[in-house]
């Protein structure tokens, strides 16, 4: 089963929804616009390097486009280590309540918290003291 022709509709459904044209989003990503409408159209598939392009372009994470574009395996982490329990965003994209848009922003939701270095190996910045603090002054 090709993945081509989900991430070309997925592609149109978040374009729309970030109420982008065609050109708009072509000229964001850096890219030329018959060559953004082949990728919806699932007749070419971009390099990793156009998608994150486009992901900054919409404001989605990247990563989902990865998962459908076939370049990442949903099941593997971004780090390159197979999961051994179901992650964070491995559930997001596993649960079939969700909508394509809803995924997208609790993907992005996680990572303002975590910070995308968190899925890469790095450690999520310690604010636990801080954070108390706060809450105590408030």
């Amino acid at each position: 089963m090709s993945r081509l022709p989900d991430l070309g509709a997925y592609l149109r459904e978040q374009r729309e929804n970030a109420q982008l044209s065609l050109r708009q989003l072509a000229e964001i990503a850096g890219i030329s616009n018959p060559y953004l409408s082949q990728i919806e159209r699932g007749l070419k598939k971009p390099s990793a390097e156009i998608l994150q392009q486009i992901a900054k372009g919409l404001e989605v994470s990247a990563e989902s486009l990865y998962v459908r574009a076939g370049i990442l395996d949903e099941r593997v982490l971004t780090n390159g280590y197979p999961a051994t329990a179901p992650g964070v965003l491995e559930a997001i994209a596993a649960d079939p309540v969700l909508t394509d848009r809803q995924r997208a922003v609790l993907v992005e939701i996680y990572e303002s918290f975590v910070g995308p270095k968190s899925r890469r190996g790095g450690t999520a910045p310690k604010t636990h003291g801080k954070r108390k603090a706060t809450q105590k002054e408030n």
